[in-house]
């Protein structure tokens, strides 16, 4: 039988490929090991910084510490703004198991509104770090705190803290000078560094506040913490105490602030003194104002919608956003303009009829007096508030020399320096005039503008700041409400906050005007004669600003007008009349008769040069009254 043939396996060939496998194999592997002590190598000590700073990244977290903000003074040491211990409830959201079931056990325990748990949820959305509380509840009662407490154990994620808040002792008489904080929101921290308000619960929002809030805040801490996976934190590795914010002391006067808020009575209105030698701001009055701490700690719906629905606007800044037309307070400087530029002189006579045309058989622009007031001059035109004596001028003048001149003392411009928000009022020119309404000029509108009226308008802080450089004597400061931090003097930018001189081509000119505005209050026929008697000299002048206008023959009728249609009443005033300590601007919002304003100011007169206040404001005395 054949059989085919039979191949025999060569077992020492196997063995040899066998052998090559497995040298191969260990090669291989071999080479693996040398890859990976290479990569060990690289990143165990050539990159070992990187890694080990990437690695204490996931450990080690800094955290900061928010530094107690900076308490704000008036300038005999009253605290316009402070800060207090109240005790909060917080909750941790990283330790919450059941929301639901936690708002419900804690809603059986203390009240807690609706409006709480929906900012408590607005908080929850915004950028936070782990496990850093929110807060629920704040300012909780005596009892609230006791009911907390007992419950406390079983309460996972819930704590009560000691926190600082801002507090405001004298509320909304203080308002729109001093501002307030707020708790910061998303947008908020869009201008700050994020990483030193980390932690922090306000931040100031408008006044002293806002302007001055890097220096009230003063400088974070820094602690370095060790945290595990999830970003809690186990323990404290290092500490940084927090530098507190500096102080800010103000030029502004208690009690002059408080009893100028009084005097304005159930009126809505401002009032704005200031020290002609410094351009401090003694007093910043808005009326009505509102309490600045309903905002520290988040405002409520219904209290944010009742202020901004009332009628009475008690958010809007009457002084530094009201806009005004200045009235017959604007004469005192179309006066000087006139004498500046040649187109009057203080013995030039002129008869005043009870109106005024540009031609014969043109409109007559009434006098407040109808039947006139006869031959006058310059100085009498002051002391009588002659309305045709400033038409025909207004008129001579055009409104390019009035817009110049009057720009000098700061109409039409934001001159405030630590303030946010001040309206530039309107200061209106020939081309401001074809820009908005693509009409030219008219000697109308000259007219109008000469008695303060038309397109004119003005803010407190403006008419103030001026009236304080007509007691200065052209030495117009720039009107500021800070007067040092910590324990320097406030700085301001360059070129601000330094003495700006106006300069008259006869400088007597202002000892003249001094002399006409004082005789507004001394002459038998001066419009501000009420105020006669005071034993120092007081220098001033009246207004009446129109809220609507009237037709050409049109009388007002004050009794036939509903209140709010009432003229505006105003008075500027400076004292001592030779060497002023204060000058004053005061408004009431459809007072009707200028007699208000110059009654109020005589008082604040009275009440700061001689520091003869009334007893109820003893409280604002301050240490340096001591």
């Amino acid at each position: 039988m054949n059989r085919g043939h039979q191949k025999f396996r060569n077992y020492r060939q196997e063995q040899r490929l066998t052998q090559r496998r497995v040298l191969a194999a260990a090669v291989f592997v071999f080479l693996l090991v040398c890859v990976l002590i290479g990569r060990l190598f690289y990143l165990q000590v050539i990159e070992h910084d990187l890694y080990q700073t990437k690695a204490d990244d996931n450990r080690v977290m800094l955290v900061t510490e928010p530094p107690p903000r900076g308490l704000i003074y008036d300038r005999n040491g009253v605290v316009l703004a402070d800060n207090r211990p109240i005790h909060s409830l917080t909750v941790t959201p990283e330790r919450i198991a059941d929301f639901d079931a936690l708002k419900q056990t804690l809603n059986t325990i203390i009240d807690i509104t609706e409006s709480e748990w929906q900012d408590f949820d607005r908080a929850l959305e915004e950028y936070r770090r782990p496990y850093q509380s929110i807060t629920l509840k704040s300012q909780l009662t005596d009892e609230e705190w006791a009911k907390v407490s007992v419950d406390l154990y079983k309460l996972d994620g819930v704590q009560v803290e000691a926190q600082l808040t801002r507090y405001y002792p004298f509320g909304e008489a203080f308002a729109h000078a001093v501002g307030y904080v707020g708790r910061i929101t998303s947008k908020d921290l869009e201008t700050v560094d994020r990483l030193a308000y980390q932690g922090a619960l306000f931040i100031g929002k408008t006044g002293v506040e806002g302007y001055y809030e890097e220096t009230l805040f003063g400088q974070a801490g820094l602690n370095k913490v060790e945290v595990n996976a999830r970003g809690r934190i186990m323990s404290e590795l290092e500490r940084q105490t927090p530098t507190p914010g500096k102080d800010v002391h103000l030029h502004l006067d208690a009690r002059l602030q408080q009893y100028a808020y009084d005097l304005l009575g159930d009126y809505t209105g401002s009032v704005v003194a200031i020290d002609p030698e410094t351009g401090g701001i003694l007093a910043l009055v808005s009326k009505p104002g509102y309490d600045p701490n309903l905002f520290v700690r988040g405002i409520s719906v219904k209290d944010y919608g009742d202020l901004r629905e009332s009628r009475k606007l008690p958010l809007f800044n009457r002084a530094l956003r009201g806009g005004y037309p200045p009235a017959s307070t604007i004469k005192p400087f179309m006066a000087l303009a006139g004498l500046e530029y040649g187109f009057a002189s203080w013995t030039e006579q002129y008869y005043a009829k009870g109106y005024y045309q540009i031609n014969p058989n043109g409109r007559r622009y009434r006098d407040w007096k109808r039947s006139g007031h006869g031959w006058i001059d310059l100085e009498r035109s002051i002391i009588e508030s002659v309305d045709t004596y400033y038409y025909q001028l207004a008129n001579k003048m055009g409104i390019t020399p009035i817009h110049n001149f009057l720009t000098r003392f700061g109409f039409g411009q934001g001159n405030l320096l630590d303030l946010r928000g001040e309206s530039r009022g309107l200061l209106p020119s020939n081309e401001w005039k074809k820009a908005k309404y693509k009409e030219p000029w008219y000697p109308g509108d000259s007219v109008n503008v000469g008695i303060g009226q038309g397109f004119m308008v003005a803010t407190p802080v403006q008419i103030a700041s001026a009236t304080s450089a007509l007691a200065g004597k052209g030495h117009y400061f720039y009107p500021r409400m800070a007067q040092t931090i910590g324990d320097s003097e406030a700085q301001f930018e360059e070129n601000l906050g330094k003495e700006h001189r106006i300069v008259l081509k006869d400088q007597g000119n202002w000892d003249r005007m001094t002399n006409a505005m004082r005789r507004v209050i001394t002459d038998s026929k001066g419009t501000a004669r009420r105020l006669r008697g005071t034993e120092y000299d007081i220098a001033g002048k009246t207004g009446t600003g129109q809220v609507f206008s009237l037709q050409e023959d049109q009388e007002y009728d004050a009794d036939s007008l509903d209140r709010r249609l009432h003229d505006h009443a105003l008075f500027i005033g400076f004292a001592p009349a030779e060497k002023p300590k204060i000058s004053v601007f005061a408004i009431f919002e459809n007072g009707g008769s200028s007699s208000k304003p110059a009654d109020l100011t005589r008082s604040l007169f009275d009440a700061y040069l001689y520091d003869d206040y009334p007893a109820k404001y003893d409280y604002l005395k301050g240490r340096n009254h001591e």
